[in-house]
This record gives C-alpha cells, structure tokens and sequence, in this order.
C-alpha cells in the first residue's frame, strides 16, 4: 500500500496518540517500530516524536511493513471496553485513506483493507459520497465577522488577516495563505469555545490529558482539537471537516525541515480550499449563533 504524505501525516497523529489514552512515550514508540523491523534505540539526541514517527512511516511506506503497521495501530485487543472509540478512530482515518484509494475495514477482531476504484468518503452516518471539490468551491458564503460576537480588537485583528490571506492566494502566495487561514480559523474557533466551554468540554473528542485524563485547556488544543469538536457538537458541517484536512498541521509547516519531511507544497488550488474551508466555518458559526447556539 503507498499512501500520500498527508495519510501519513494522519496516521503518525493517531500513532502518537496525544491527548488520548494510545499516547505513545518515545520509548514505546521505539518498541512500535522495532515491532516491524527496525532496530532503534531510546536515548540522548533521539528526535522530536513526530519527526521520528514521519521518518519511519516513509521508511516502510510501499512495503507490506506498513500493512503490519496499520493493523498494529487499529489492533483491536487494545480498545477492549473501547471499541465504539476504535470505530470512530477508523472511521476518521478512512477520510485521509480514501484519497489513496483505500479503506481499514474491521470485521470483529479482524483489520482488513478495501481498495476503492475512486475516491469516496465516509460521512458520520457512514453512507458514502463522491468527493466534490468544485461544488464547494463554488458554494457562496456571506462572511459577516460582527455576527461572531468577538472582541472587538479580536475582531479587527482577524478581519486584517482575513484580508491578507485573501491577498495572497490571489498573489499565488499559498504557503503564506495557509499560515494565515489556519491561524485565524483558530483564533475563532477558540472565541467559539470560550463562548460554550460546557459544550467544548464535554465533547467526547475534546482532547485529554494523558497522565490525568482531564480535558486540555483551549489554549492546548490544537486546530484539529476545535474542527472535531465543533463538528461532533453541531456548529461546523461535514463538507468543513471533510475539506479542512490540509489545514490541520498549519503550524507544522512553519518549520522548513517538517516541510521537507512532509513534502508538503501546496499550490493555489490547495490555498482556495482552505480559504473556503474558513469562508463556510465562519459563516456556519455565525449562522449556529443567529439561531440562539441550538
């Protein structure tokens, strides 16, 4: 199976296992990868754990290696108690999958693998829809950042990189675009959140503390944390979520060396899906706060 670079940016986030009980330590992540040939050991120097993770899926990315590598990820003995959880992890990384034309499939105890003759993808209620790319691009949203209810030096601060992120995807600019789409989509979806903490926390995907399995504060969530939550609460839509993929792991792509490792280089295709993705997410928020945030 050869998988992008972005399924594998998902699969090491799930692999890791931040903020949930399959937190991974770089010693068991050592252990992981040692179980599928590798030789590594733990010590002084040892990289970020993420950098660690991405080398060696690309390392095995291809080969019947990986196969293993995602059955041992999914390996259901160790959701015991857990298995609408494991469900709900499959069923998110099948999003990412379906782009290369896979499918995870768990039959009882049994991870199997479905390849697809196009790209589809699952839906929360689990029927399937063709990806449409242009439909949503074509969809007009009314971006009205007063009905937000921000601060208004928040606001004004937001709408200036609104601006700026406009300007450079139409200057094809799209790295510096993504940058300042995700920061202000993250920058809202936390004014959202301090508006509805209740609601936030209680999220059965807000994130969790590994040692104390308590819900993060907001200022540790990260992007992805707030998309899912967002979405599982009812304030964001599936065609946000299903699209907000390259959005994600922004802050990854700061740092040269985690694009090179990535090989992550976007084009302005990719800048106005992400300028759309913000474009719905805020208009949708804004239409959950007109109806009394029910």
């Amino acid at each position: 199976m050869q998988l992008s670079s972005r399924t594998l940016e998902e699969l090491r986030v799930i692999i890791n296992g931040d903020g949930t009980p399959e937190y991974r330590s770089g010693p068991k992540l050592v252990s992981f990868f040692n179980a599928l040939g590798f030789n590594d050991t733990y010590g002084q120097g040892f990289p970020s754990r993420w950098i660690y993770t991405d080398d060696r899926l690309q390392r095995i990315n291809g080969t019947p290696e990986l196969d293993k590598c995602i059955r041992q990820t999914f390996a259901v003995v160790n959701y015991i108690g857990r298995i609408s959880e494991l469900d709900a992890l499959i069923l998110r990384f099948n999003q990412y999958l379906a782009f290369d034309k896979w499918k995870v499939i768990r039959n009882n105890d049994e991870i199997s693998f479905a390849k697809l003759d196009k790209v589809i993808i699952d839906s929360d209620e689990k029927d399937s829809t063709e990806i449409d790319e242009m439909q949503f691009l074509k969809t007009a949203f009314d971006v009205n950042l007063d009905l937000l209810g921000l601060d208004t030096n928040i606001k004004e601060i937001i709408r200036s990189r609104l601006d700026e992120a406009e300007s450079c995807v139409k200057n094809d600019a799209p790295l510096a675009s993504i940058f300042l789409i995700g920061s202000i989509l993250e920058g809202v979806l936390l004014g959202v959140a301090s508006s509805y903490p209740a609601l936030f926390n209680k999220a059965s995907c807000a994130p969790k503390d590994a040692n104390s399995s308590k819900v993060r504060k907001f200022p540790e969530w990260t992007l992805n944390n707030f998309i899912d939550v967002a979405s599982e609460i009812g304030i964001l839509k599936q065609d946000v979520k299903k699209f907000s993929h390259v959005l994600r792991d922004f802050r990854n792509y700061i740092h040269p060396y985690s694009q090179m490792v990535t090989n992550f280089y976007p084009d302005k295709h990719t800048a106005l899906i992400c300028l759309q993705v913000l474009k719905a997410a805020i208009f949708q928020i804004c239409e959950y706060k007109q109806m009394g945030g029910k």
